[in-house]
Formats: structure tokens, C-alpha cells, sequence
């Protein structure tokens, strides 16, 4: 078990919700707009980041009628090991501050990036099913929400990277002292290789993962990383500094971990490369993406305390990869929450799942 005890203060709709008695298997069961995936959203924002919608943190309180007085929110959690309760996680935004998200473990302030030492989340929406569609950014995105499972501070070398290569675009359109270009240059460089390494690790540890699972019931997919340029710190420092007049060009940089490429393929019986995954059907492509999440919750899950979201996720699955799929759940680590408008797709798993119905943000133990 990971997770314990929650409660939801003015999030979204759900004024004061409370989940105790959890399990394995956690079912959120009601009507289209009853609350369940408000409940994902709140859990999933116990790691760094914005959370299973990308949402910013001013739309996430909740907003009465008639009210002009801005709301915060609160979200929090008993982290349980082993029937022990090992820390206590929490995010909020203060009234007077609505748009910072705030932390606090074990009852003391800490950083985002903090949550990701503790447990390790992942999720699967329905608004993800055009990924392999998406842009490479969308697609960079998911790669670095699955890293943190194996890299906890990897959300800050991303940050960093980010700010070193905004400001690196201002002295170039600026004409800055060189000498302050090679300074933020050295540090893209540092935080890109960083980056560049655990996105490898990662890609390389879902091969592994996903070449020892059966193709069937699930489509098994294969993964590439392409780096978008040097994944070593002296290669990348010098592919910058090369590239500062094209760059400048450009108005950006054509070069590093922020142009990398998932690349994403279906695989044949004979485990060769078939058509890509943009290409695939709508089934196939659905089908890869649960492959994908299950292979990295088996790897986050062996590290530290790990919850899988899963939205809607059962209702779009015929009762052979139903099943499947539960059973690749119940065979792993992590601790699951599900939601559903009817307890139908869940008949295999109803005898074991705490189980509560939501209606209005409200929630009822069944």
C-alpha cells in the first residue's frame, strides 16, 4: 500500500473529501462530471509538476457561486510502508497567493521536486491517447514524467536547462560578452548531459522491460531515443559554441536534450520493427501506451512507493485485455486507482478494491 487517509479542501469541486481504508486496488465510480478524475488530479499533484491536467495552480481551488473572495486549496496523504505510516506529503496554494503551489513533508516546507524522493507517480488519461501523434515536445514531456521514477531530481536539471537556454537566447539576440555566453553555455551543458543521461537510462530500462512481456494481449511497442545533439557535457559545450550564429539565426537552439525524439514503433512477432506508432490504429496505439505504463510502473515500483492513475482506463478495453491488465496490476507493486461511470468493467477486481462512489464531489464509501 502507498497511500493513506487523503483529503481534498477546495479542490475543484470537492469541498471536503476524505478517502481512508485504501487498498491495492482503489475504484472512483460515478457519472460523467461526479468528481473521480478531480481525485486523480489531486493525487498526481504529490510530485513535482503540474499535474495529470497541466493545470495552473489558480484554476484548482474550488469556486462557489457569487464569491469574489479568492479560495485556496489543500491536498494531502499518509505515505504507508508496510502498515507503517512513513511521512505525510502535501501541496496547497495560500488565498492571498493563488498561482504558488506549495509543499509541505512531514510538516515541514520543502520543495516540489521533494515529493518525487518519497513516491513515485504515474498516470494514464484519456487525453493522452494521441501521444505518438503529438508534438516531440508532448512526447519529451511523458519521457521526463516517467525519469523521475529512477531520478528524483531530474525535474530540476530540466528547469535548469530550460532557464540556462532561455537566457543563453537573450545574449545571442543581444550580442552579450562572449565570455558571458561561454558562463550559461557551460551551464546548458552540464544540466543537458544530465538530462540526456537519464533519459536514456530510462528509454534503455523500458526495452528491457517491455522486451520481457508477452506481445499479447498488449501490442508490444519499440521505443528509440533520438538526442537532439551531444549527450556528453564537453560535446555539448562545444556544439553551442559553434552553433551560436545559426542559433542566433533561429531565434533558439537547434541543438540539445530539448530536441530529443521518442520514437515509437509497433513490433512484429518476431520482434522486428513494424509500422510506427503514429500510423497504428487508434486501438493499437491505446494498447501501446498501456504497455508502456505498465513496463515503467514495474520499474518505479522497485525503488520506492509507487501509484498508478488510470482514468477510464478499463471501459475502453475489451474483457480479455480487461483482464489482462488486471492481472498485471495485481501481480505488481504499485497501488492502483481506477475510475469508471459503472462498476460493470470491474467485476474481476470488485471482491478486493475499496470501492467509493462520487456524486457532486462528494464521496461515499460502498
Amino acid at each position: 500500500m502507498a497511500l493513506a487517509k487523503i483529503t481534498l479542501h477546495d479542490f475543484r469541486n470537492h469541498a471536503a473529501s476524505e478517502l481512508r481504508e485504501t487498498a491495492q486496488f482503489n475504484l472512483l465510480v460515478g457519472e460523467n462530471g461526479a468528481g473521480k478524475t478531480n481525485v486523480l488530479e489531486a493525487l498526481s499533484l504529490l510530485a513535482p509538476g503540474r499535474g495529470l491536467r497541466r493545470a495552473s495552480a489558480e484554476t484548482l481551488a474550488r469556486n462557489n457561486a457569487g464569491e469574489d473572495e479568492p479560495r485556496g486549496f489543500a491536498v494531502g496523504a499518509s505515505l504507508v510502508e508496510q502498515g507503517q505510516v512513513s511521512a505525510r506529503l502535501g501541496t496547497y496554494t495560500l488565498p492571498d497567493r493563488p498561482t504558488r503551489r506549495l509543499v509541505r513533508i512531514n510538516g515541514a516546507d520543502a520543495s516540489a521536486s521533494a515529493l518525487s524522493e518519497w513516491l513515485a507517480l504515474a498516470w494514464l488519461t484519456p487525453a493522452m491517447d494521441g501521444l505518438f501523434t503529438d508534438s516531440a515536445g508532448a512526447r519529451r514531456r511523458f519521457v521526463d514524467r516517467m525519469a523521475l521514477a529512477i531520478e528524483p531530481g531530474h525535474a530540476r536539471a530540466v528547469a535548469r536547462l530550460e532557464t540556462a537556454l532561455r537566457e543563453r537566447n537573450r545574449l545571442l539576440e543581444e550580442r552579450g560578452d562572449a565570455r558571458w555566453l561561454d558562463a550559461i553555455e557551460m551551464q546548458a551543458a552540464q544540466h543537458g548531459s544530465d538530462v540526456a543521461r537519464v533519459r536514456g537510462q530510462l528509454i534503455a530500462r523500458l526495452v528491457d522491460e517491455l522486451s520481457a512481456l508477452p506481445s499479447e494481449p498488449f501490442a508490444r511497442p519499440l521505443l528509440t531515443y533520438r538526442p537532439g545533439g551531444p549527450g556528453d557535457e564537453d560535446g555539448l559545450r562545444a556544439e553551442l559554441a559553434r552553433s551560436r550564429g545559426r542559433d542566433r539565426a533561429a531565434g533558439r537552439a537547434l541543438t540539445g536534450p530539448h530536441r530529443d525524439e521518442l520514437e515509437v514503433h509497433m513490433a512484429h512477432a518476431d520482434g522486428s520493427r513494424g509500422q510506427p506508432a503514429a500510423a497504428s490504429s487508434t486501438g493499437e496505439q491505446k494498447a501501446m501506451l498501456i504497455a508502456i505504463t505498465l513496463a515503467h510502473t514495474a520499474i518505479a515500483a522497485a525503488g520506492r512507493p509507487s501509484v498508478l492513475l488510470l482514468d477510464e482506463v478499463a471501459a475502453h478495453l475489451d474483457p480479455v485485455r480487461r483482464e489482462a491488465l488486471f492481472a498485471r496490476l495485481r501481480a505488481g507493486r504499485a497501488q492502483v486507482w481506477l475510475t469508471g461511470t459503472e462498476m460493470a468493467p470491474f467485476a474481476a477486481i470488485a471482491d478486493e478494491a475499496a470501492v467509493w462512489r462520487v456524486s457532486g464531489g462528494t464521496l461515499e464509501r460502498v
